[in-house]
């Protein structure tokens, strides 16, 4: 399994409507062949600062979500609401404790 963590940036004029399109996307993304998890996550101190955490079970289902033509819907409407470069990271997944 990989997990994705993406961390974006918006000016607090398009925290909404980043989360109206987040939404509007959520199943889609998360009913992507291979996503196995989503969730959204709202930085305590800075609220324009959102992450999204993303389980795929392998990386190449990944790319191909990240080749599809819903990431390219999803993303050519968030990437005009970033103040700054969005940050991301694939990592495995060594432990978890419930």
């Amino acid at each position: 399994m990989l997990v994705r963590i993406v961390k974006m940036g918006f000016d607090t004029a398009y925290v909404d409507t980043f989360l109206r399109q987040f939404h509007a996307s959520k199943h889609n993304i998360r009913q992507f062949e291979g996503c196995m998890f989503l969730e959204l996550y709202q930085d305590q101190q800075d609220p324009s600062i959102f992450f999204t955490y993303s389980y795929w079970q392998t990386a190449a289902h990944l790319e191909a979500y990240r080749h599809s033509d819903l990431f390219k819907s999803v993303w050519s409407k968030t990437k005009p609401l970033f103040n700054r470069k969005p940050e991301a990271w694939s990592v495995d997944k060594l432990e978890s404790l419930e």
